[in-house]
């Protein structure tokens, strides 16, 4: 997949922190309180069923969870990205890079479930990657998939992951992918 360029801006506070992460279709940028009221009504239990979290119950229950996403990327362990089409500004998932003050930190991904299969994943969870290396000291990053959800193993794969263990969480068996540092 070409991109025109990933490129980031920094925030004067956090000076590994994106402002915002670029690639040819899609703007990263960090989560803010005004993106909850969109992302909620998206977290469809469909949705999580790969994911090691379900869905908040409500929007007071979703604004738990996202306040506590706030101090951990202030302080520069988390960061957790509202993804956009570039050309519209049309709200399709989150992103996120957690364990970031680690050497072996790990990308994660959702997209809306219509606007599934456009390869936005792939674009997003590279862009994210993309980033992490050029910013940040890593050693690898680390990819955990459930065994089944067969488009997230294809991103890992293709960004030069390969499986190296299993192990079991209360939804499903996971496969963990290690992303080389350098592509």
């Amino acid at each position: 997949m070409a991109f025109s360029g990933i490129t980031s801006s920094l925030l004067p506070a956090m000076p590994s922190h994106p402002a915002h992460i670029r690639s040819a279709r899609l703007v990263l940028s960090p989560f803010r309180c005004d993106d909850a009221a969109e992302v909620f009504p998206c977290i469809t239990p469909t949705l999580a069923r790969f994911m090691e979290w379900e869905p908040s119950p409500s929007p007071a229950a979703f604004a738990a969870v996202w306040h506590d996403w706030l101090p951990a990327m202030e302080h520069g362990s988390d960061f957790v990205f509202t993804i956009r089409r570039a050309d519209d500004g049309l709200f399709i998932g989150l992103g996120g890079l957690h364990h970031a003050d680690t050497p072996a930190p790990e990308p994660g991904i959702w997209i809306r479930e219509d606007c599934h299969g456009h390869g936005y994943g792939l674009e997003a969870v590279t862009a994210i990657v993309e980033w992490a290396r050029a910013n940040l000291t890593l050693s690898h990053l680390v990819y955990p998939v459930a065994e089944q959800n067969w488009a997230s193993r294809r991103i890992a794969e293709a960004l030069g992951g390969e499986v190296v263990g299993r192990s079991s969480s209360p939804k499903y068996e996971r496969v963990i992918y290690r992303i080389p540092a350098r592509h």
